[in-house]
């Protein structure tokens, strides 16, 4: 089974419908929808009415003594500049929530981050400023000229500031993150923002990802693209723990793109106790259509160029000594979010939710969005799956024995590919096709309890097949983060992505050893990212309880709550639910802040 076979549309076990004419009121026909469950408006609200002073909510069930801090939310918050509407869900104004839990009492608030774009854009009242999605009102003001000395300012200067996808603790300070070097400082409690910082006035990146990985010991990683004398370059980018996190950062490991004007997209990254993980897609940002799109005034989802035919690079770079030390190849598939990743008996585990394509990208567009009930395709257009890739440490003997011999001009190794995309996981002999006969492969995965697969090409590089974790489609995926980053684990925590499932708001629990799950909806309810919060005493992996942040469809907009289970059980011990006074949009990652108690 091949990567792309993995997403191929199959209702039966989605509860998905598909569209069909039925009898209107008036016998004219009418079309049905057809997504009936889902309400993809939760995600296309604008938050009229900010919550400065904290608003108490209503509690049902008892939440646990121990557990007591703040759980900080970002995410899109309004779509809407005056009379004017952002195209993008990525480009909506970021909101900041914070629900703090003290006492077995909880509170709710919600703030726009003040970037310096949303300010503009509110004293206009239109949106001056290119977003990801969405081209800003021309300035009379700005020649070509403008436009062209632009391009060489530093870093972030010329592109919004807008950072509505994560929140990450530096220390005692907490920062909102997008791809650009800039990041805001806020205030944990009261959800004001207090300053920003440009990355790249302390290490020479020019973007970044909106994920770092924060360590035990308080140090920060980060992935970052570099522009060097060779082209762009990844590079990890170390924030040590203390006193002037920034201004001591410093790149600790770097691997060239492979394409000198086409450096991949990147959303995370990957760290094991002795390597980054650096997982190269092919959808890349065309550098060239970039430096065209910013003087055309042309948002930045017009450079992305997906390449179908190329396969995905996965880079092992020493964590010690920074250099490339493996590279493995595996079949192309888009991706935002890697689950989790360790080291086990000579091999690297990853873990990634993954697509066949970077299609979901354009689901995110505003008016596709408004119109995904008539589409029939959009659930497959949105089709991921959490895969497991193994990767072999020790293979190099087998590199020496390789199969290239066997191959020459008139017996080409292309079929090889062709075979491994339609063979199981297991070691096959492969001999239905002319060019292939009598050919075995050698699955080089000693590691027990997978069905991934790697083989040597005859290339001599190394090419992996993914085993299915989950058939569900899983996103913005938690682990015990605190304790199992980078180690061997058992289970992570998800939202649905299927958006033709029974119920689009489903939750799920994956036991990525049993290769089992458990899930929790409830009608018309719409949760976002699940965060684990180990008890103050943890006997397991699941001992704890899992936080989500909720909000209503259809009319009920001004309903929010957050939502606390038992992390064993996957089952619901406490929920607070809040009035607002204005609609709230659901959110996407955020962070637990533990009170000293």
């Amino acid at each position: 089974m091949d990567i792309k076979s993995l997403f191929e549309d199959d209702s039966s076990d989605t509860g998905s419908s598909n569209v069909s004419d039925v009898e209107g009121d008036h016998g004219e026909k009418k079309s049905k929808d057809c997504y009936p469950n889902c309400d993809v408006n939760v995600w296309l609200r604008s938050c009229e009415h900010e919550i400065v002073e904290p608003i108490e909510g209503v509690v049902k069930g008892v939440v646990p003594e121990w557990l007591n801090g703040s759980l900080l939310r970002n995410g899109p918050g309004s779509l809407k500049v005056g009379e004017m509407t952002f195209n993008h869900l990525f480009d909506s104004s970021a909101l900041l929530h914070r629900f703090n839990i003290e006492g077995g009492k909880v509170t709710y608030q919600c703030r726009f981050l003040k970037s310096d774009t949303y300010k503009k854009n509110k004293a206009a009242q239109r949106i001056v400023v290119t977003e990801f999605g969405t081209s800003a009102v021309p300035d009379p003001c700005h020649t070509i000229f403008h436009k062209i000395a632009a391009i060489f300012r530093k870093p972030g200067e010329n592109n919004s500031d807008n950072a509505m996808i994560s929140i990450y603790p530096f220390g005692d300070e907490y920062f909102a993150f997008t791809e650009s070097p800039v990041i805001h400082k806020i205030d944990p409690q009261t959800l004001g923002t207090e300053s920003k910082l440009n990355v790249s006035d302390y290490v020479g990146i020019v973007n970044h990802t909106s994920h770092p990985h924060v360590m035990s010991d308080g140090t920060v990683y980060n992935l970052g693209c570099s522009v060097t004398k060779t082209g762009p370059a990844y590079t990890i980018i170390c924030f040590p723990h203390g006193e002037n996190m920034f201004e001591n950062a410093r790149i600790v490991a770097s691997v060239p793109a492979r394409w000198k004007f086409h450096p991949g997209y990147m959303h995370t990254f990957g760290i094991t106790e002795n390597f980054f993980i650096v997982v190269e897609q092919p959808l890349s940002v065309s550098v060239p259509s970039m430096l065209v799109s910013q003087i055309k005034n042309e948002p930045m989802a017009s450079s992305l160029k997906w390449f179908e035919n190329q396969q995905t690079y996965i880079y092992l770079l020493d964590r010690d000594s920074g250099e490339l030390k493996h590279t493995y190849h595996a079949e192309s598939f888009f991706y935002l979010h890697i689950i989790n990743q360790y080291e086990k008996d000579g091999h690297v585990v990853l873990d990634i939710c993954c697509y066949k394509d970077p299609a979901m990208l354009n689901c995110m567009y505003i008016d596709t969005m408004k119109n995904m009930q008539q589409n029939p395709d959009y659930a497959k257009m949105f089709r991921g799956r959490p895969l497991r890739f193994v990767l072999p440490l020790n293979y190099k003997q087998d590199l020496k024995s390789s199969t290239t011999s066997i191959f020459s001009a008139a017996r080409p190794w292309a079929c090889l590919i062709k075979k491994l995309s339609i063979t199981d996981f297991s070691e096959k002999k492969l001999n239905s096709e002319e060019n292939c006969r009598d050919l075995t492969l050698k699955n080089l995965i000693t590691l027990n309890n997978t069905k991934a697969a790697a083989y040597v090409m005859p290339d001599a590089t190394i090419f992996c097949k993914p085993e299915l974790l989950c058939d569900l489609g899983c996103e913005t995926p938690r682990i015990y983060y605190e304790e199992h980053l980078g180690r061997d684990y058992q289970y992570f925590y998800a939202i649905s992505s299927d958006v033709d499932a029974n119920n689009p708001g489903t939750l799920i629990k994956v036991d990525v050893t049993n290769k089992s799950r458990l899930t929790w909806c409830e009608e018309n309810v719409y949760p976002s990212e699940p965060i684990f919060v180990p008890s103050s005493n943890p006997q397991s992996e699941d001992d704890g309880v899992v936080l989500a942040a909720m909000v209503w469809g259809r009319e009920e907009e001004n309903r929010v709550g957050l939502l606390i289970l038992d992390a064993k059980t996957f089952t619901e011990i406490a929920r607070s639910e809040f009035t607002t006074p204005g609609p709230v949009p659901k959110c996407l990652h955020g962070w637990f802040q533990s009170s000293p108690k």
